[in-house]
C-alpha cells in the first residue's frame, strides 16, 4: 500500500488547490495572500471597480509580483518584443565572429558571453 502526502490549501473553509510539496503550497498561499490584501486595497480606493474586477486584478498584480515590485519600485519593465530580438541577434554574433569559443573549443550560450566580456579577455591574455 502506498502513501501519498498532499498539501491542501484552504481558504475560508474552501479548498482552493492540491499540491505535493509543502513548498508549492506555502507559495501559494502566499499568492492568495497578496490577493486579499490587493483586493482591499482596491475595496478602500475611489474607484470605481466591480468585485470581480478588483478580485481579477488583486490575482493578476499577486501572480506576477516579481514583474511588478520593479515596476513599483520606478524601475522600467523590460519589453518582452525587445529582448527576444536582442537573445536572437546575440545567438547571431557569436556564430559569426567565433567570440562565444572558449579555450576549450566549447561554443558558450550567447547569453553568457554577452553578459561577461570582461573576463573572457582575461582569460584569453592568460592563454596567450
Amino acid at each position: 500500500m502506498a502513501v501519498i502526502v498532499k498539501y491542501i490549501v484552504v481558504r475560508n473553509g474552501e479548498e482552493k488547490m492540491t499540491f505535493a510539496t509543502k513548498k508549492e503550497a506555502d507559495a501559494h498561499d502566499k499568492m492568495l495572500d497578496i490577493a486579499d490584501n490587493l483586493f482591499e486595497f482596491l475595496d478602500n480606493a475611489d474607484g470605481t471597480l466591480s468585485e470581480a474586477q478588483m478580485e481579477e486584478v488583486s490575482l493578476l498584480l499577486a501572480r506576477n509580483r516579481d514583474t511588478v515590485m520593479p515596476i513599483l519600485r520606478g524601475i522600467s519593465p523590460k519589453k518582452k518584443g525587445t529582448t527576444a530580438q536582442k537573445t536572437a541577434s546575440d545567438k547571431a554574433a557569436p556564430e559569426k565572429t567565433g567570440s562565444g569559443k572558449t579555450g576549450s573549443g566549447k561554443t558558450e550560450p550567447a547569453a553568457k558571453a554577452s553578459e561577461s566580456p570582461a573576463p573572457k579577455q582575461k582569460r584569453s591574455k592568460k592563454q596567450g
